[in-house]
């Protein structure tokens, strides 16, 4: 029995399902998450379907999760999306869960879940949910335009709009079958892409500020006092993640951004793989595109020198 079939028979015997995906949520943590409760409710009136975990503000407009009391968890189903280790899975109750399903694109860190459905290849975990419903439609599995809507969300946050290698042909076809549903296109971008004025302003600081070494590694650093200045949280300053890597001569990057008693560290490359440096931090991700922790600004130094190290051997 395939993956796809094993997982809708889990679905098909349980009554209570919780999806849950990883902490700081993206458009595609999102997007799978969402979009697979709402294929469940259409699919299947009769099940109670919940989706948890922490909110980002900035993506309120997609979906806001719910708050469940722990019994809830006692004969249930929980499928965990986009999530590649546990520590990174948002709300720890899973492990109260009957059964677990994983549902992920990231190189795996932890193996987990009594089934665990990963494929590196796909661009997202979004478009693993759209061929999760396309291949078992004869089972029941029924896709409408509002789960197109978030399935589309996930697909163009993880690809950078369909920018990054992670796109492929079969993305491409995908995305094309999940527009011809009835959703406002132009209102989604508007939505996941706006820029307030105070993002704009920081944007400029960075521009103004980066450098970039001989080996083509650049690093930004801001500090409480610089996402004060710009009356900023940590979790705004994640839509600039991407702002550096349409400079020339810059193969690989990190912002440092200080939050509390810790520092996130936002990698991303044009070709250098960077994860296995997150994974040295406290972190982890995508060969191109990772996320990592510190808790000094001593730290930071490291992480620059291993940026450093993959560089020059690129």
């Amino acid at each position: 029995m395939k993956l796809t079939e094993q997982i809708v028979a889990k679905i098909k015997a349980y009554k209570c399902i919780i999806i849950h995906r990883h902490v700081r949520p993206d458009p595609d943590a999102y997007g799978s998450q969402i979009g697979l409760a709402k294929i469940i409710q259409a699919s299947f009136p009769e099940k109670e379907v919940f989706v948890v975990g922490d909110d980002d503000p900035g993506l309120a407009f997609l979906a806001i999760t719910e708050d469940i009391p722990d019994d809830y968890y006692q004969d249930a189903l929980v499928i965990i999306c986009d999530t590649a280790n546990k520590a990174r899975i948002s709300d720890q109750r899973y492990v109260q869960a009957k059964e677990v399903i994983k549902i992920d694109h990231h190189p795996e860190v932890d193996s987990y879940g009594d089934i665990s459905w990963v494929n590196t290849e796909a661009s997202s975990t979004s478009e693993m949910i759209y061929e999760l419903v396309k291949n078992e439609s004869h089972q029941g599995l029924q896709l409408t335009s509002e789960v197109a809507k978030f399935l589309y969300a996930g697909i163009i946050g993880d690809t950078g709009r369909f920018l990054f290698p992670s796109t492929t042909e079969k993305t491409f076809r995908y995305a094309a079958e999940l527009v011809s549903y009835e959703f406002d296109r132009p209102q989604l971008y508007n939505d996941l892409y706006k820029t307030s004025e105070n993002i704009a302003h920081l944007k400029g600081y960075i521009l103004q500020n980066f450098t970039v070494t001989p080996n083509g590694v650049s690093a930004i650093k801001i500090t409480k006092d610089i996402l004060k200045r710009y009356d900023l949280t940590s979790e705004q300053t994640s839509k600039l993640v991407g702002v550096l890597g349409d400079i020339e001569g810059i193969k690989a990057w990190v912002i440092f951004v200080e939050e509390g008693d810790l520092i996130r560290v936002r990698l991303r490359s044009k070709g250098p793989v960077i994860n296995e440096i997150a994974a040295e931090f406290n972190g982890g991700g995508h060969p191109l595109a990772s996320g990592a922790t510190i808790y000094d600004w001593k730290d930071s130094e490291a992480v620059i020198n291993e940026l450093e190290k993959v560089c020059q051997a690129f």
